[in-house]
């Protein structure tokens, strides 16, 4: 599924199948000293099997969007004097960190793949099967029969990904989330003033003191109801499940912070109670517009238990109070 005009791509169909075993050998040894030898026919070889490979240096299931079927090799045919079949050719297609896999069908997660270089296997190539060598006993001295191969597993699997980084933004459309990535970092996300203009994660890699730096992702936002599907609904609530820390964002302007703050974290916890484990810093952004009077004012409305900081992206106010914060929190583990 991708945004129009739009390089990221966050979920794909694919239909997968394995090969199929070759099927084994039917053959009576003869040579010139042997007029009427035993079974010596060999086994099939093994169908192809299909992996999912982490891969880092992908960032967006792009490359699966017109690539709908994948088939694995068949294999080979056992033969004479006992000879294997050729296993069947596996295929191996690649994906970003963070990729789900779910099954096509009953949409349960099969697995998820989290590591570089990590190889599962999404359908299994069938077996080879047994040459006539393989029936033969004193009664039956030359069976005349073999076993075909078995078929490799097929079906529909559905590729998700849920998009890795440091910090993830959170707020309603039009907090202020893709503006602030567009200053810490070299992220260059469309911005316009009005809701919904996100509509597929950004990522930004934010500099930071002495040559570090962390990853930030600007996801599309939240409005009240997205975890029963409303807005942009539970297709981007998904990519805040992969962040290791939480940055909500409410503008100054906003008629009640606290009360935005906690319809946020309410949605999260609807679509996954789990989310209230991360950790969490509350960000008001558009600071600018308040007075130091003010700013003392709203302060001492916003929600306790969780670290504030007040910031303006296009003042370029509190920017290094944030990332300190961020930093600290990244790194208290």
């Amino acid at each position: 599924m991708a945004t129009h005009g739009s390089n990221f791509v966050d979920y794909v169909k694919i239909h997968c199948a394995a090969g199929h075993g070759g099927a084994g050998s039917v053959h009576l040894h003869r040579s010139r000293l042997t007029a009427k030898g035993g079974p010596d026919g060999g086994d099939g070889g093994r169908g192809g099997d299909i992996y999912l490979r982490g891969n880092n240096q992908m960032w967006t299931l792009l490359h699966l969007k017109y690539k709908r079927h994948v088939k694995a090799g068949r294999g080979g045919g056992g033969s004479s004097n006992n000879s294997f079949g050729d296993d069947g050719e596996d295929k191996y297609i690649d994906v970003p960190l963070g990729t789900v896999v779910r099954d096509g069908e009953a949409q349960e997660i099969l697995f998820e793949v989290t590591e570089h270089g990590e190889e599962v296997i999404v359908r299994k190539g069938g077996l080879g099967g047994r040459g006539n060598s393989w029936f033969k006993n004193s009664v039956r001295q030359t069976p005349r029969y073999a076993q075909p191969g078995t078929e490799g597993e097929e079906g529909w699997n559905v590729l998700e990904l849920k998009v890795l980084a440091d910090v993830g933004l959170v707020g309603f459309p039009n907090a202020g989330k893709s503006t602030l990535l567009s200053v810490i970092s070299a992220a260059k996300p469309k911005i316009a003033d009005y809701a919904f203009t996100t509509l597929v994660p950004n990522l930004g890699i934010v500099a930071y003191r002495d040559h570090r730096s962390f990853v930030m992702a600007d996801i599309p936002g939240i409005i009240e109801g997205a975890s029963e599907g409303k807005g942009l609904g539970l297709r981007f609530l998904r990519h805040i499940e992969r962040n290791s820390s939480l940055l909500f964002l409410v503008p100054a302007d906003a008629d009640d912070i606290a009360k935005e703050y906690e319809i946020l974290l309410n949605e999260l916890k609807t679509y996954n109670p789990e989310l209230l484990d991360k950790d969490r810093l509350l960000a008001i952004s558009k600071s600018d517009m308040l007075d130091d009077e003010l700013q003392a004012e709203v302060a001492e409305t916003l929600p306790k238990g969780v670290k504030t900081v007040f910031f303006s992206s296009v003042a370029q106010q509190g920017l290094m109070e944030l990332k300190d914060l961020i930093w600290a929190q990244l790194n208290a583990k």
